[in-house]
């Protein structure tokens, strides 16, 4: 009976299933870790191996798990593939990023939804919470912009956990961008980000980064 409670029963299905996954791998090994974070590089120039669509929708499907506030899921993610799709964007850059946009097969505007909130009835059905946004401008702001942020960064872990190289780059005018893709659906951007397969030899030695005394503590 147990059993067959479980595979009726939503929230019982769901508990096994992370039970399950906890008891199949308890930790990447790492060389993943190396490979998504440890290791892992920002990429500045890009070799010319395609990145195809199929990849493209794997990587989204696999960005759009990661955890968002009331499952909000702000983030939306334009796929600059072709060269009119790069010719739109290249004024909106400063000069420097031009060169990595240009070479990158890939350039993923990383946006957000304002009008996100008014889907929670499917993203968010065992409850109604649209009020707390439909009332709140600030409120539903700050939470599409950090979630939006938050889902980059999965997207960005996410490509690299496919075996592709990613530059993030802010160095544009978000207002420039919002005009010439989003005048009609009212979307804002977040960041941008170059997808590829890196060429290394334009690398530079890693940053430091804080030593965990420094910036971290307990209470």
């Amino acid at each position: 009976m147990k059993d067959e409670a479980t595979s009726t029963d939503p929230r019982a299905k769901a508990q096994a299933a992370v039970r399950a996954l906890r008891q199949r791998i308890g930790r990447l090994d790492d060389d993943a870790i190396d490979l998504i974070l440890r290791d892992a590089r920002s990429h500045y120039a890009w070799t010319d191996k395609p990145v195809s669509e199929e990849l493209l929708r794997e990587l989204y499907e696999i960005t759009i798990q990661g955890p968002t506030s009331m499952n909000t899921c702000p983030a939306r993610f334009v796929f600059i593939t072709s060269d009119e799709g790069k010719d739109r964007l290249e004024p909106a850059l400063k000069p420097p990023n031009v060169a990595k946009m240009r070479g990158a097969p890939v350039t993923a505007i990383i946006a957000w939804d304002p009008a996100y909130w008014e889907r929670l009835d499917f993203l968010f059905p065992h409850e109604d919470r649209k009020p707390l946004f439909a009332k709140n401008a600030d409120y539903a702001h700050d939470t599409a912009y950090r979630n939006s942020t938050l889902q980059g960064a999965y997207f960005m872990i996410a490509a690299r956990a496919l075996g592709l190289d990613v530059g993030a780059m802010s160095g544009f005018s978000n207002a420039a961008v919002d005009a010439e893709f989003f005048a009609e659906n009212g979307w804002k951007s977040n960041f941008l980000c170059n997808l590829g397969y890196a060429d290394e030899t334009a690398l530079f030695q890693k940053l430091p980064r804080f030593a965990f005394e420094d910036v971290c503590s307990f209470v």
